[in-house]
């Protein structure tokens, strides 16, 4: 199982990676525990200064706008 956290403060670009990911768990047949960060100085820890950011078992994999398909996949 992959644990991946989404950094963020809701936004709409927040709200449409979730979506994402989510598609890809399914369409992979990945298990996931997937979480959102909303708190700032939670995001901050993380390094990330544009949101939102995606955490896959503790790494930073994106930061900044509705990341790629293919990155995410990875």
């Amino acid at each position: 199982m992959k644990d991946i956290k989404v950094l963020g403060t809701g936004c709409a670009n927040c709200r449409n990676t979730i979506k994402l990911i989510e598609e890809l768990a399914a369409e992979k047949g990945v298990e996931i525990s997937l979480s959102k960060v909303e708190q700032l100085p939670e995001i901050m820890k993380y390094g990330v200064m544009s949101t939102p950011g995606v955490v896959v078992d503790g790494k930073v994999v994106h930061a900044g706008g509705i990341p790629d398909r293919n990155k995410i996949a990875t």
